[in-house]
């Protein structure tokens, strides 16, 4: 890999690191305030049995929730763009439903599910379910009008109509939706396990930080932040590169002659 890619992130974190020590050098600031970076890398090296531990749990709980969101919300725009009865009927209750903040559900959930990873999987799933919907939806209900105009014409059921003509049409709508989504996924899965997570086996990196607040550790909770940032990172990159491969195998296949 050439220099210009790699050099200017690598100068950039190494400038903000020494920004991070000056700021605490000349503002004399407590390392139970703000503590750093060396401080946080000892936490992590400390705590790395719990805390890899529930950055699995939690990756999980985001795989779960955003895998459910996926067919979930894919299903549902299917459906509501085969119907424009269903379309009208349902469509402004999905997003009603959207604008309900899911800190208000997550006790409901919990009720039902219990505290734990289904109602962790469900909050995830609330929050990564709707740009799914919503895009997916869009792409359907926006097919060329031309295109839709032939297949009428060669009596096309409603249902071949969807599947090669408007589900390939919007297929890019739904892969943004399914990008916005993986961007959401890991946030949901953190603050559902903060919010629902339990303290057995099953905690993840939402309960840990509730966790060391109490124990009043704070280069810990700057450690969960950055395996936060990271997980989220590897998940996001993950599926922006499957809708890339996605995209490319889709636009080869409608070539001309292929």
């Amino acid at each position: 890999m050439k220099a210009r890619f790699w050099l200017p992130p690598v100068l950039a974190g190494v400038l903000m690191m020494a920004l991070w020590y000056a700021v605490i050098a000349a503002f004399d600031i407590s390392p139970y305030v703000f503590p750093p970076p060396h401080e946080i890398a000892k936490a992590t090296v400390d705590k790395a049995g719990l805390l890899f531990s529930a950055l699995g749990h939690t990756a999980w709980a985001a795989v779960l929730g955003f895998a459910l969101a996926v067919t979930c919300g894919f299903a549902i725009a299917v459906l509501l763009a085969s119907s424009g009865l269903l379309k009208r009927a349902f469509y402004p209750w999905v997003l009603a439903l959207q604008m309900v903040p899911v800190v208000v559900l997550i006790p409901v959930f919990v009720i039902w599910f219990g505290a734990g990873l289904p109602s962790i999987v469900a909050i995830t799933f609330m929050i990564s379910f709707f740009p799914i919907v919503a895009s997916t939806t869009l792409g359907l209900v926006s097919t060329d009008h031309g295109m839709r105009e032939l297949f009428e014409t060669y009596h096309a059921s409603r249902w071949q109509e969807i599947f090669h003509l408007r589900l390939p049409y919007a297929l890019p709508h739904f892969l943004t939706g399914v990008k916005i989504a993986a961007t959401l996924a890991p946030i949901g899965a953190i603050t559902g396990d903060l919010l629902a997570g339990t303290s057995n086996f099953e905690a993840g990196l939402g309960y840990l930080i509730l966790l060391f607040r109490q124990q009043f550790y704070p280069a810990a909770i700057y450690a969960i932040a950055l395996l936060s940032a990271v997980l989220g990172f590897v998940f996001v990159a993950s599926v922006q590169l499957i809708a890339w491969l996605a995209l490319r195998h889709w636009h080869e296949s409608s070539q001309p002659g292929e």
